[in-house]
């Protein structure tokens, strides 16, 4: 009996020796398979095109295309594929810009081997992209970029429960299933059913969006609340 197929992954880099040392990684891993690479943003969007990809690893600054645009046309697209956002450790403005243009989330490019599968996978399944914490201080430094919410007009967050908006600023907030479960005294599965229901009736793609989303509805301040259980 066979198993599962590989996620297809492709990488996109103008680095030759990034996509090298991205390749040489994920071609360990039993569970990936490296179907293409690109090394600019048209290239990239071709790739998508001509290709089965599951998880696409994007840069962001690239000559020409940028991963920007590149983003934005691949996920336009229908059936895309996920993607990965690969930025820096100084959290540049490019990368945010990515994740409003349809990307699943964002990794450091010095991420280790185990955070960069680890990552792929859960991009894959649909649950949250590593580091979640980092997506929650990338939309605070460019909180001045979103639309201010404004009180008493109807917003596709009034058909969610109290318990549900309460999930949903947790999850703005970079906690993950165990820690919300923590902080609401409630099962992880409980946590999962809940993360499912809000991503259903927000339309949204993944958990990233999720957050995006309670930042423009003015759901959370941005900053993590004292109530978070000690560990």
């Amino acid at each position: 009996m066979t198993g599962p197929e590989p996620i297809r992954v492709a990488i996109v880099d103008d680095q030759a020796l990034v996509r090298t040392g991205f390749r040489m990684v994920l071609e360990a891993e039993p569970d990936l398979r490296v179907v293409g690479e690109a090394g600019d943003g048209a290239a990239a969007i071709e790739l998508a095109r001509s290709t089965g990809i599951d998880v696409l690893l994007m840069d962001v600054r690239m000559p020409g295309v940028d991963g920007i645009a590149a983003t934005a046309a691949v996920t336009a697209a229908e059936r895309a594929p996920r993607v990965i956002v690969l930025t820096t450790f100084d959290l540049d403005e490019y990368a945010f810009a990515a994740i409003r243009a349809g990307a699943s989330g964002f990794l450091l490019k010095d991420a280790r081997p185990h955070e960069l599968v680890a990552a792929i996978r859960s991009v894959h399944e649909g649950e949250a992209i590593l580091a979640p914490r980092i997506t929650r201080r990338m939309l605070e430094l460019f909180a001045a970029d979103l639309p201010a919410a404004v009180p008493d007009r109807p917003t596709e967050l009034d058909a969610l429960t109290a318990r549900e908006r309460e999930v949903l600023a947790a999850v703005a907030d970079g906690l993950n299933n165990t820690e919300i479960a923590a902080r609401f005294h409630l099962s992880e599965s409980t946590v999962k059913t809940h993360v499912g229901r809000l991503l259903q009736k927000l339309a949204a793609r993944d958990r990233v969006h999720l957050v995006i989303l309670a930042y423009e509805h003015g759901l959370t301040s941005g900053r993590r609340s004292g109530s978070t259980p000690a560990r």
